[in-house]
């Protein structure tokens, strides 16, 4: 095989690395963290069922975390409607909580049919829940099977709820559902293959 002169060479390298580095909603596991003292008084004792880093375009955006009851059985993709969990979003960027709320819109549209007026009190309630975040900032969503009810907590305070059952079943099947548009991430959050 005849050696490639350098530019193609790198040349390749370099399209190997952009086509690697251009992969949109890549998950990746991420490192065990200690559960926040906060879902000590949502939960009770808990444990880490999964975690996984979330990237866009290369850039890491998050660390997602899912914390159930210590004696709770794991979460699944096809029942996590009817659990008791917390999900903690540990943000690694400054993004803008109105654009956040915007996104949850737009992937809770891909895990299930919303009615038009139904969107548009969602959006604007998210949109009151969801403060601007930074580096280093922590958005939790607690979910209540028996009520329905998402309750969300910025930093360890509470910021807001939505007590509507089909809300709470949409937002958290972003990562959760069978439907989620990002099935590794899901994966990763189950702790499943």
């Amino acid at each position: 095989m005849a050696a490639q002169p350098g530019h193609l060479q790198r040349r390749r390298q370099l399209l190997r690395l952009a086509a690697l580095s251009a992969l949109p909603w890549a998950a990746r596991p991420a490192r065990a963290a200690t559960a926040p003292a906060e879902l000590g008084a949502l939960l009770g004792p808990v444990r880490q069922q999964g975690r996984m880093q979330f990237r866009w375009f290369g850039l890491r955006i998050y660390e997602a975390r899912l914390w159930v009851p210590e004696s709770a059985p794991a979460l699944t993709a096809e029942r996590y409607a009817a659990g008791d969990f917390a999900l903690e979003l540990a943000y690694a960027r400054t993004l803008d909580g109105a654009g956040i709320a915007e996104r949850s819109l737009q992937e809770m549209r891909r895990v299930g049919r919303i009615e038009p007026a139904q969107e548009s009190a969602w959006l604007a309630a998210m949109k009151s829940i969801f403060p601007d975040v930074q580096a280093g900032d922590r958005l939790v969503g607690h979910h209540r099977s028996a009520s329905g009810v998402a309750t969300f907590l910025f930093n360890g305070r509470p910021v807001g709820s939505v007590a509507d059952a089909e809300f709470a079943r949409l937002f958290f099947g972003i990562w959760l559902s069978t439907r989620s548009p990002e099935p590794a991430l899901r994966a990763a959050l189950l702790g499943t293959p």
